[in-house]
């Protein structure tokens, strides 16, 4: 009879403390469910932020070479920049991936090449191979990508010969240029200001490395730039395009400013 007693004795004691136990749980659920949307408006607030200002940085960076290096149509909605240096080994490993895109999409999207060699002792030729692609773009501007094509294809003989410069006139032979003309230019002001205002359109973009590309000012990750990476991101924004366009009943996307300087290389 005692130990019954004592037993009895001792229940209210246990249920307190299961209400107790109870009540702190649901005090902790309670403050996470009421500070979890907080804390995402927080963040959506945050993303908001970051893209406005991506958007602003882009819209007020130097335009760069004037007219630009440009493929596909002037009026697509999507613009694909792409800052790359000549000697860069990377820029050579993506250059046939970025070829395929451009084979691809055609006039649906506005191809732009930036020059954005870089000052480093591994690079030594990489400012003068821009400057001679814009040589050769003096004489004739859809020649321009040949001589791009020929530079990143070979990157590995012209870089290690001392006599790059021959190897390149002899680039500008095949291409039938005026190669005393080419040289001319290469030495002249009018390329190399055309590398310059490209770099300086990159640095106005805060881009430190090569191959930068950008989507609609978007930068996309370097383990991205593959066929598949890019055609997600190319298929996404010509998408957002549609459901914005006039058809839809809502205004037009807001053409990017690369679109204001940029002429077809044909």
């Amino acid at each position: 009879m005692k130990k019954e007693a004592k037993q009895n004795g001792s229940l209210p004691l246990i249920i307190i403390g299961v209400v107790l136990v109870a009540a702190l749980v649901g005090g902790y659920f309670y403050y996470n469910s009421a500070k979890t949307p907080a804390a995402n408006t927080n963040r959506a607030a945050n993303s908001q932020n970051t893209s406005a200002n991506r958007a602003q940085a882009y819209a007020n960076a130097p335009l760069g070479a004037n007219p630009p290096n440009m493929m596909g149509s002037p009026t697509a909605s999507v613009t694909i920049e792409e800052f790359a240096d000549f000697q860069c080994g990377a820029c050579a490993s993506v250059h046939p991936v970025l070829k395929q895109i451009q084979s691809t999409y055609g006039s649906r999207i506005r191809f732009i090449f930036r020059n954005f060699p870089l000052a480093i002792p591994a690079h030594d030729k990489a400012y003068e191979a821009a400057v001679a692609a814009e040589a050769i773009g003096m004489q004739d501007r859809a020649k321009f990508w040949a001589m791009q094509n020929m530079l990143f294809e070979a990157q590995g003989t012209w870089t290690a010969n001392p006599n790059y410069r021959q190897i390149w006139e002899g680039y500008a032979q095949q291409l039938g240029m005026d190669v005393e003309k080419f040289k001319a230019d290469m030495a002249g002001r009018d390329a190399k200001k055309r590398v310059d205002d490209d770099m300086a359109r990159g640095r106005g973009l805060s881009i430190d490395s090569t191959p930068t590309i950008l989507v609609n000012g978007k930068n996309i990750p370097l383990q991205s730039i593959t066929e598949a990476g890019l055609r997600q991101v190319i298929d996404a924004e010509i998408q957002n395009a549609i459901k914005v366009s006039p058809a839809n009943g809502s205004a037009a996307p807001a053409s990017s400013p690369a679109a204001a300087n940029s002429n077809s290389a044909k």
